[in-house]
């Protein structure tokens, strides 16, 4: 009898304790939030306002994104563009070049070509930059993915906690009474994976699927313009905190979070999308940013980069054309990014993927100068060239 009641019994404790650990999980989290938040503010208080501002921005963003592909007056738009992409992935690299393609891509990488919604994409930017402008409280922020109507709780809470993540490591790096930054790192990588339901993988993740998977490159042709603005949040991140452990390294690199922030303020540019230094063209990725990061602790430097390759994976779900199940496709992509031990890739291909972008295109150096870029094709374009050479007889 006893038996019995204790296997019915077994849903709901099991339902306990997963409700109780996300409740801890969430407690726990937000404490840390707080004290690396009080940290930065004390230091550097434009960037802790800029780190809460991302939050709350990109939350919105993501519903920008979701209106627009809801409003009725777009279909016709997306119709077009659903079966132009459809075509382009069908095609060959060769094809794309004889079809004039790659000349599109490749002003489209220069910010000289408008997206399908370039008008709603203008007005939806301009409210961005605003949010991004103002000020938001450590609350608001920890609330911000939680609150979007884009995206579910647990895509929401594996944001979060990414982005608390990240808050830590810049508050070791800032921390004077920390002496042993690398094994802080690793503390706070041990912590970060201690919750395994909402933390990315510690290994990089294959590039094919990024590239190929059936909504790839969304973002980047429906939404351009949202494209760089959210990018250039992520180069800034990169960018800072690679800024504060040269500072470390070497005084000569003292003031190099206001470089950083001077160069981000200018890529941003005016509310139209107008800007001195271009926005990234390709993702903004640690080996390529933020190398002495990678160097000392490639296990933070890959789970950033994870984090950021699944924002824009979801941000690619939402800006594709007439995708259906988003939800589905959102949690197919969570479930590939914290799943530990699938779909992993060895560390020379992640670092070929990383830098086959170029620094210049994924934003540039967050402290030292790179006028031009030092490569002549985007990440995608290398990858479709690589894979036609391996596959040619």
């Amino acid at each position: 009898m006893i038996e019995r009641i204790f296997r019915w019994q077994q849903p709901v404790i099991k339902q306990t304790l997963i409700i109780s650990s996300i409740v801890l999980s969430s407690f726990l989290s937000s404490g840390l939030s707080a004290q690396n938040t009080a940290e930065i503010s004390e230091q550097y208080p434009e960037v802790a306002d800029l780190f809460n501002a991302f939050d709350v921005t990109q939350a919105k963003a993501l519903e920008e994104i979701a209106a627009i592909n809801a409003d009725p007056a777009t279909q016709q738009v997306r119709n077009e563009l659903q079966m132009n992409m459809k075509l382009r992935a069908s095609m060959t690299m060769r094809e794309m070049m004889a079809s004039g393609m790659m000349t599109h891509e490749a002003a489209m990488e220069m910010g000289m070509s408008n997206g399908p919604h370039h008008d709603l994409e203008v007005a939806a930017r301009m409210r961005l930059l605003e949010v991004m402008r103002g000020k938001h409280s450590n609350e608001s922020a920890e609330a911000a993915f939680e609150n979007s109507s884009a995206i579910g709780r647990h895509t929401a809470e594996v944001f979060k906690h990414g982005r608390n993540f990240e808050k830590a490591l810049f508050t070791i790096y800032i921390d004077d009474d920390v002496d042993d930054k690398l094994a802080a790192v690793a503390d706070a990588i041990e912590s970060y994976l201690s919750d395994d339901q909402h933390s990315v993988a510690v290994v990089p993740k294959e590039s094919d699927y990024l590239l190929s998977h059936d909504q790839a490159n969304g973002l980047k042709t429906a939404f351009p313009l949202l494209r760089g603005f959210l990018w250039t949040h992520q180069w800034l991140q990169l960018a800072a905190l690679e800024a504060v452990i040269l500072q470390g390294l070497d005084p000569q690199f003292n003031g190099g979070v206001d470089v950083a922030l001077e160069r981000f303020w200018k890529k941003i540019g005016s509310s139209g999308g107008m800007t001195m230094f271009p926005a990234p063209g390709e993702l903004p990725m640690a080996p390529a940013i933020a190398p002495d990061l990678y160097s000392q602790s490639p296990e933070a430097a890959i789970i950033l980069d994870n984090l950021n390759l699944l924002e824009s994976l979801i941000a690619d779900i939402l800006a594709f054309p007439n995708a259906e199940n988003r939800d589905e496709l959102m949690d197919q992509a969570i479930t590939y990014f914290t799943g530990k031990d699938s779909n992993n890739t060895q560390s020379m291909d992640y670092l070929l993927f990383a830098l086959r972008g170029g620094i210049y295109n994924q934003g540039g150096p967050a402290v030292g100068e790179l006028m031009q870029s030092e490569r002549n094709r985007a990440r995608e374009a290398m990858n479709m060239q690589h894979n036609m050479i391996m596959s040619s007889p």
